[in-house]
């Protein structure tokens, strides 16, 4: 019980910190340090599916759920700055 608690803070910390990194990448659609956070926390789990499907979804610890979250964090940092303007 104690190590899913400690995966999932992991994994909430790491989705923040690749949004963030997705938002100073694509400057001109970041949302914020908050939104940026959100966005990335939610694109983990885009970022995991992506780099899944292109076989790079082995990619273990902290570094590899960085990544997929700024993968994911950059695709949905890019689909809501087309609903944004």
């Amino acid at each position: 019980m104690e190590s899913g608690m400690m995966n999932l803070l992991i994994s909430l910390v790491s989705g923040a910190v690749g949004g963030n990194i997705a938002g100073a990448v694509m400057k001109n659609k970041s949302l914020g340090t908050l939104w940026n956070s959100v966005v990335g926390i939610l694109g983990g789990g885009i970022g995991g599916s992506l780099l899944g499907l292109l076989g790079l979804g082995d990619a273990a610890g902290i570094v590899g759920t960085v990544a997929s979250s700024t993968v994911g964090g950059a695709v949905l940092l890019f689909i809501v700055s087309l609903f944004k303007k």
